[in-house]
């Protein structure tokens, strides 16, 4: 019983390092996990670089292989000091830790797929939980919430949009010939969604009157078809958080549940919102 106990709280404490930034341990083994992430991108990115990479192939493979271990032993880590590792595996940032984790195994039976590497960039997002951001991780809630509410009416936008981009796409491949670019339909298409979306790639461009002043139109168009989904989404993102406004506030940690790590819960919680293990 009394060596159960010490097997317990050896997890609890491991539990409390990795996953939990309250701590001052916590919160020194993210501000390390965040810097070995930022460096591991700038190696990717220096290997990229064939002129770097010639000269310093072998400092920056041994780098990448002192990060690439400390991420395994943390994923290890992650994987033991919780009751239910298969939460942590199928959850988002267990995918990401473990994709991020086995490119360069991999390099050596997959050519090329140390590139996965730059998924690494993703592992960022737990500066948040790092910084306790809570403001802006409500933020991002209420965002999601006005992208959830307004999704059928940005679905409608997208339909309208589409086929407006056939219609005038076609109308230009009729109009124009193949020496200006409008060799089929679908390309036309693409020409009308790349000029509707004001991007503008000049690789096809209209020759005749008729359609330069066609491609005027949909650059105008253009303007205010970009104004409409921020409309929709602003309304929504404005309406939630009066909502949340009226609302008494809540003060949330970073402390994540031991059982299943999910994470928000209340300072004054005893029990995990999500799955009711003991926190």
């Amino acid at each position: 019983m009394k060596e159960h106990k010490i097997h317990s709280g050896w997890k609890n404490s491991l539990h409390e390092v990795i996953y939990e930034a309250d701590t001052p341990l916590g919160k020194f083994f993210d501000l390390v996990l965040v810097i070995l992430i930022v460096l591991s991108v700038i190696l990717v990115m220096l290997e990229s670089v064939k002129e770097i990479d010639e000269h310093y192939h072998t400092v920056l493979l041994t780098l990448e292989w002192v990060v690439t271990i400390f991420f395994t032993l943390e994923y290890i880590a992650r994987l033991i000091s919780i009751k239910k590792p298969w939460k942590y595996v199928f959850s988002f940032y267990g995918i990401i830790d473990f994709v991020s984790t086995i490119p360069l195994y991999l390099s050596y039976i997959l050519a090329g797929s140390q590139v996965l590497l730059a998924v690494r960039a993703f592992r960022l997002l737990r500066i948040f939980r790092i910084l306790k951001l809570v403001k802006f991780m409500g933020e991002a809630s209420q965002l999601k919430a006005a992208l959830k509410a307004s999704r059928a009416k940005i679905a409608v936008f997208i339909y309208v949009v589409l086929i407006l981009s056939v219609i005038m796409g076609t109308i230009m491949y009729l109009i124009e010939s193949d020496e200006a670019g409008f060799t089929s339909i679908p390309r036309s298409i693409y020409w009308t969604i790349v000029t509707l979306t004001t991007v503008g790639y000049g690789d096809i461009a209209p020759q005749t009157n008729i359609g330069q002043f066609l491609a005027t139109i949909i650059m105008v168009l253009g303007y205010g078809i970009i104004a409409v989904p921020t409309g929709i989404v602003t309304v929504e993102f404005s309406r939630h958080k009066n909502g949340d406004k009226a609302k008494s506030v809540v003060h949330t940690n970073t402390q994540a549940c031991p059982s299943c790590t999910a994470e928000g819960h209340r300072d004054d919680a005893t029990n995990c919102y999500k799955c009711g293990e003991l926190l």
